[in-house]
């Protein structure tokens, strides 16, 4: 297999920042614009305007105007307090807790705030519940993360906007029609749901939750009290806060409202209205995700036209068929993003290569390209219960357990999301490649 050099050198810059981000905490989304950029000039001959054009101006503003929604309903106390009343509806049935936590997280994640930020403001909640519960802070790890990356791919959440918008940006060359592309965002987020939750629940089970379930009592013991004390009565704001939810979901979903334009709209508002310190919910907006996807959008923009995203579409093909695309890419996905970011790398990434691949294996059409699309999302956020990843090491340091047990707690989830990869590139394989779901 022939490869030109602008496309070695981009493979080689891609290749290197993975590397970079293996080692050292750093947004690969600036080195991916700096090496866009170098590539793009040097190797390719691009002018610098052509490679800025990588930049997704559409995305970027549809991420900003939903994070600075759900960053307010932070600040403001709203998330919170709503967390603290679910959490109550367990009254005097412990066994119900888990579960109730893991349907709230899953119904945050999916209104809005995304993956990271759910995890950010629930796992302190969660795993400090957990050891009053007297849970395994393993078990309540994969509910929590399981959770959150199951409902990721939601057309309101961070990744699922990410992800919705590079399919965009393709569906046609696949057929998919634009009218179509509203029930294609919820058939990708669904596919994650259903994956995440079994892989996700049967480890709760597999590994002490069953267990726990069998002993765990309520009653007169249980004092529901103590596990989450009743909040304060909500004020105007945060009522507010909650309405303008119901009419984003029910705008995007019943109206087809797009979901960057309705985020700004009701922003303003609380602006308007100081519902929430705008500028503290500025600070909590996730930039450094933000700046880390649109930053590797050029890189990726950039290799596609040098001709290195055909270069490693080829190499992906001679080890595939059309029933095992999904399988691998979906091992590979995960396997890079146990080291990488799921967000800012793997998914920009693999989602450019779905036509090319689609291609290269001899199904090219629309249900396929939803099929391999869902393999990547779900391989690469397989493994995120990894300390290595945002979400696992924040249920880390909120684990309610001594330094000991936290270093155990670390080899444990470590060995489980390295082998999330196996596993997610097998529930791909056989969801996808075999049952065609």
């Amino acid at each position: 297999m022939d490869i030109s050099t602008p496309a070695l050198a981009s493979i080689i810059v891609l290749v290197a920042i993975v590397l970079f981000s293996c080692f050292r905490d750093i947004n690969v989304g600036i080195l991916g614009t700096a090496g866009g950029l170098i590539v793009g000039m040097v190797f390719s001959g691009m002018k610098i305007n052509d490679v800025y054009k990588g930049w997704p101006l559409s995305l970027f503003m549809i991420l900003v105007g939903v994070t600075f929604m759900f960053s307010a309903a932070q600040v403001n106390g709203t998330m919170e307090k709503f967390s603290a009343v679910c959490v109550r509806l367990a009254k005097s049935n412990i066994r119900l807790i888990p579960f109730i936590l893991f349907f709230l997280v899953t119904f945050i994640t999916t209104i809005g705030p995304g993956n990271i930020a759910t995890c950010a403001l629930m796992a302190p909640m969660c795993m400090a519940i957990a050891g009053r519960i007297g849970l395994s802070p393993f078990c309540m790890t994969l509910l929590v993360v399981g959770a959150a990356n199951g409902a990721a791919f939601s057309p309101f959440a961070p990744t699922g906007i990410i992800s919705n918008g590079i399919i965009a940006q393709w569906a046609p060359q696949v057929g998919i029609p634009q009218e179509a592309l509203s029930g294609l965002a919820w058939k990708v987020h669904w596919n994650s749901e259903i994956a995440q939750g079994i892989v996700n629940f049967g480890g709760f089970f597999l590994t002490g939750g069953l267990a726990w379930m069998g002993k765990a009592k309520g009653g007169a013991d249980f004092d529901i009290d103590t596990i989450a004390p009743k909040p304060e009565a909500f004020d105007w704001k945060q009522k507010y806060t909650l309405f303008t939810m119901v009419v984003l979901v029910v705008g995007v979903i019943a109206f087809k409202l797009d979901v960057g334009m309705m985020s700004f709209i009701i922003g303003t508002t609380y602006i308007l209205f100081n519902i929430a310190d705008d500028g503290e919910a500025v600070k909590k907006m996730p930039w450094g995700v933000i700046t880390m996807v649109c930053g590797m959008s050029v890189l990726i923009n950039v290799m596609d036209k040098a001709g290195g995203l055909n270069a490693m579409i080829d190499m992906i093909a001679v080890i595939s068929n059309g029933t095992t695309i999904n399988g691998v890419v979906g091992f590979i996905a995960g396997l890079i993003s146990a080291y990488s970011s799921s967000s800012g790398v793997v998914m920009p990434m693999f989602l450019n290569m779905v036509p090319g691949l689609l291609q290269a294996v001899g199904t090219f059409d629309a249900d396929h390209a939803v099929r391999l699309a869902s393999s990547i999302n779900i391989g690469a956020h397989l493994v995120d219960t990894s300390p290595l990843s945002t979400l696992g090491a924040l249920c880390i340091a909120n684990a309610a357990v001594d330094d000991k047990a936290k270093g155990i707690l670390f080899r444990n989830l470590l060995f489980w999301g390295l082998g999330m990869s196996v596993v997610g590139g097998f529930v791909c394989y056989v969801f996808f490649g075999i049952l065609g779901l």
